[in-house]
């Protein structure tokens, strides 16, 4: 186990700069998920840490020591990959073994490693088997428990979960959980689905562009998202957002106007946002209140109705045909072409400045 820090940490190839500068402190113990947009840098990053690509600038340490030049062997890290990378022609066995054999570890050690991920991933039935003769759960927990047999301080995962089918991935999502549990080894967790991210991760960091945009426990990427880019990318389904401004009603209530939209009150407001000329009002799709009556809040046409059983999500449109999501527990009785008013629930929303930072209440 081990504390991993990233200080100004830099990437670039030839002129493009991939990561322009990342700080990150990792404690020991931590399950940390790096999340982002396909191409945001999380998998090169991920790398650099492996020491599988070269740093431009600054420094990684593990337990204070740097680690930037040492070579990936010897830094005490162990990597699963998206694509298994299992040896076809060898059997179970022989994977899990292969790297301990080429450190000339000594046969009964071997044994023993072997031997007890097996148990723990629960794979000791297909010990003799070759890789094609497994599905691919079976694979990646092979690939998993050959990370383990090196004893590494750190893992790391990349994007280990796309290749299986959904149903596969929700229950690999909770072995990979329950392993952390049992071995409280660091780990690195690298995915582009913001729904592995939340339910796996301590630690959310959710990169943009070579960026940290922001890093946090997921219920508080959730609830309290720095800016228009976290509060929509973390949550699915995504957050609903509606361009237009603030303003005072004759009793200083803060209201919010949009263009052929009531003006809605805002209850809670800091009445010192009331002089921001344009703001983005975010609401989660389970964050309105639903109503027939008229008044009650802004009319919305539903276009789609689609019931999940437990809940239905409705798909409609504000005048101006701003698209709007709402969560409906149960089943809804909404059809394509009703009439419906919403409003945000309580203080269950958020703002957002002209430059897309949230605004404060």
């Amino acid at each position: 186990m081990a504390n991993l820090t990233l200080e100004n940490l830099k990437k670039s190839f030839g002129v493009v700069e991939v990561i322009p500068g990342v700080d990150l402190e990792i404690n020991d113990g931590e399950f940390v998920v790096f999340v982002g947009p396909s191409g945001c840098g999380k998998s090169t990053l991920l790398r650099m840490i492996a020491g599988l690509e070269g740093v431009s600038d600054g420094d990684i340490r593990i337990d204070s020591a740097s680690v930037v030049n040492t070579p990936a062997a010897d830094r005490g890290v162990a990597m699963v990959f998206q694509s298994y990378a299992l040896y076809p022609h060898m059997t179970v066995r022989e994977n899990l073994s292969f790297g301990l054999e080429n450190i000339r570890m000594a046969r009964p050690e071997i044994e023993r490693r072997v031997s007890d991920a097996a148990q723990l991933l629960q794979i000791e039935q297909f010990l003799e088997r070759r890789p094609k003769q497994l599905s691919g759960g079976q694979r990646q927990r092979v690939a998993i428990g050959r990370a383990i047999t090196r004893d590494p301080k750190i893992f790391l995962f990349d994007e280990p979960l796309s290749n299986l089918d959904a149903e596969l991935r929700v229950l690999m999502r909770i072995e990979i959980t329950k392993l952390h549990e049992r071995l409280g080894n660091t780990m690195i967790y690298v995915t582009h689905d913001q729904i592995e991210a939340m339910t796996m991760a301590d630690k959310i960091v959710v990169l943009r562009k070579g960026v940290i945009e922001q890093v946090g426990a997921p219920l508080d990427l959730y609830n309290n998202p720095r800016n228009l880019f976290v509060a929509g990318f973390i949550g699915s389904p995504r957050m609903n957002f509606i361009e237009g401004s603030l303003s005072h009603s004759d009793t200083g209530q803060i209201m919010f106007e949009a263009e052929g939209l009531q003006p809605l009150p805002l209850p809670d407001t800091n009445p010192s946002l009331g002089a921001r000329e344009r703001v983005t009002l975010g609401v989660r799709p389970e964050d309105f209140v639903i109503s027939r009556e008229v008044g009650a809040g802004w009319p919305v046409t539903v276009g789609v109705a689609e019931q999940y059983g437990a809940s239905s999500y409705l798909h409609c449109t504000l005048k101006g045909d701003i698209p709007v999501l709402i969560h409906e527990a149960g089943q809804s009785l909404a059809r394509r072409g009703d009439v419906l008013h919403i409003a945000p629930r309580g203080s269950q929303w958020h703002l957002f400045d002209a430059d897309g930072l949230a605004v404060g209440r």
